[in-house]
């Protein structure tokens, strides 16, 4: 059995609607909870498939959070060898910033279920799903730069970067393409003050939610097992 390893920042964000496609493809998931579990425990070698999750801080936050130098050494580590690797939201930023790239704040917040437009490569990538159905949950408001040797795969109006890709087996997601909508509500209590910071309809994104959970499931599957069978042995 192959193994998946889960770098998770916040209980509630976890793998979500990415779990099961994982586990039918015969990885055995093991989550690390960043202040909780020892990072070194994670060789970065054997480890088949590293996965670097969401969680409601900078990835340029060292001073604060001293465990993101840890991180980024893991990622840059995966990224020299081209391990197989999957950041989502401050996941993506942590391996852009691993790439050398500069993570920043993007001006603004992205919040709630908004569309993604599909680049040329994204349509050819595990992304194809989001060509014809493009709603997708977005919760940043960080943005980072392309990193050198990239190929962007998505792009929004605020975020250039939602998605990219470094030869087959690095891809990072702006976006939380693995957020499991039916289970919404744990996210509305969790970032309950950002959401009142940033004057979100609350009501209505649980509506979204309920409406738009089975289309983001079934498009998290067909992502995870497209790009798992593009990946260079």
């Amino acid at each position: 059995m192959k193994s998946a390893q889960v770098i998770r920042h916040i209980a509630f964000e976890d793998l979500g609607a990415f779990e099961a496609p994982l586990k039918d493809a015969g990885y055995a998931i093991r989550y690390c909870d960043v202040g909780v579990d020892d990072l070194g425990r994670i060789d970065a070698d054997t480890t088949d498939l590293l996965v670097v999750l969401g969680g409601p801080i900078a990835a340029y936050a060292e001073s604060a959070y001293p465990f993101l130098t840890s991180e980024r050494r893991l990622i840059a580590h995966r990224l020299a060898r081209g391990r197989p690797t999957i950041g989502i939201c401050l996941g993506a930023q942590l391996i852009a910033s691993a790439a050398g790239s500069r993570v920043y704040p993007s001006g603004g917040v992205e919040i709630g279920f908004a569309p993604i437009t599909l680049t040329p490569a994204g349509r050819a990538s595990c992304l194809a799903a989001f060509d014809d159905d493009p709603m997708t949950l977005h919760w940043h408001g960080d943005t980072f730069d392309l990193p050198r040797g990239a190929e962007r795969l998505a792009s929004t109006t605020l975020c250039e970067n939602q998605a990219f890709a470094i030869g087959r087996n690095i891809i990072g997601f702006q976006f939380h393409p693995e957020a499991d909508a039916h289970r919404m509500e744990q996210w509305l209590i969790g970032h309950a003050v950002e959401l009142a910071a940033a004057g979100i309809d609350i009501p209505e994104l649980r509506i979204q939610a309920q409406h738009l959970a089975p289309g983001l499931t079934a498009k998290a599957a067909q992502v995870v097992e497209t790009w798992l069978s593009q990946l260079d042995d």
